[in-house]
């Protein structure tokens, strides 16, 4: 008899906290120095809803991710899951946490371990939790497969078998074998090819409606994050410089840094794409282990005033539910 997931329908969207994050910094020590990749970060993930995670490269998105789900101890600061501090979770509890918080990775030809058949990678979890053993197992993981759009008949297959697409969707599987209720995806789609981007995405979505799961999904794609989002964070040089729902965010950026990014985008109309303006950024990204006084984006933001290189921006709420750092709005 084939394993059933449960399917849960989404009718209190966004009813209630799952993850609250408090002040979370991670620094890794440098020589006589410190990397400030994660520094001071403030939100909430609703329960059932995708929160959208952009930025440049280097701005700390992935490291916030890995930090939220201690694969990173923090430097400070707290994450709460349904009330409780990941943090302080000793090493028992957190192993038993890992039921309810699980990671997709970003590069799927990395991930997968080549030495294992698909079966024993997607059933590893079920094991380390003993969830399911012999035919129970085995029909669990043959369920994963199907749920995820791959052939349960190729269970006793190796990676190298596989497209990029394909083992990213194993990745997924890999995933959901614990039934979690939050799924970090650390750019899940960067590696792939343009085509598999979007079945990808369509994956996630779908999984999501069926079973309830909440996302927080990473991302330098702009166009894909506001398909996937509820709401969209944009992270620059280790802190959050904008969160908003992607409806508001997409159509009026508060932020200069966030103006610069969507200005981006490509349109698929050449008329509007001619007529529209592109914020082109002057130089590179300050180092993270020496970050500007004041606002951090001062060096290239097209806005600067003479409070930028003083005074730090607090983060506050604009407008209901649009909150920002920059002294623009004071």
């Amino acid at each position: 008899m084939a394993v059933k997931f449960k399917d849960v329908k989404q009718t209190q969207k966004h009813s209630d906290v799952l993850v609250e994050v408090k002040g979370l910094k991670k620094f890794f020590p440098a020589g006589e120095s410190v990397v400030k990749a994660v520094n001071d970060l403030n939100f909430v993930i609703h329960r059932g809803e995708t929160l959208g995670f952009v930025g440049e490269s280097g701005c700390g998105k992935s490291t916030a991710g890995r930090t939220i789900l201690r694969l990173y101890d923090a430097t400070e600061g707290e994450v709460l899951f349904e009330g409780r501090d990941i943090q302080k979770l000793s090493a028992r509890e957190l192993k038993e946490s890992r039921k309810e918080i699980q990671m997709i990775f970003q590069d799927p030809y990395a991930s997968l371990n080549p030495r294992m058949t698909v079966g024993d990678i997607i059933g590893e979890p079920l094991d380390i939790h003993g969830l399911a053993k012999g035919e129970k197992r085995k029909e669990r993981i043959q369920e994963l497969l199907k749920l995820v759009g791959l052939n349960p008949e190729h269970i006793n297959r190796f990676p190298h078998e596989f497209s990029g697409g394909q083992r990213q969707r194993i990745g997924i599987a890999r995933a959901l074998a614990v039934e979690p209720k939050f799924i970090i995806c650390d750019e899940p789609i960067s590696a792939l090819d343009v085509s598999i981007q979007a079945q990808v995405v369509n994956l996630l979505k779908e999984l999501q409606n069926k079973m309830g799961l909440t996302y927080l999904f990473i991302a330098h794609d702009l166009s894909m994050v506001k398909h996937i989002s509820d709401r969209v964070a944009v992270m620059y040089l280790g802190k959050m410089v904008e969160l908003a729902s992607s409806e508001n965010l997409y159509a009026e950026p508060l932020h200069p840094y966030s103006e610069a990014l969507l200005s981006a985008i490509p349109i698929p109309d050449p008329e509007l794409e001619k007529s529209r303006e592109r914020i082109v950024l002057q130089g590179d990204v300050p180092s993270p282990m020496n970050p500007p006084s004041g606002c951090h984006f001062r060096t290239r933001c097209p806005k600067v005033m003479d409070i930028c290189s003083k005074v730090e921006p607090e983060w506050k709420e604009v407008k209901p539910g649009h909150f920002t750092a920059c002294h623009i709005y004071y």
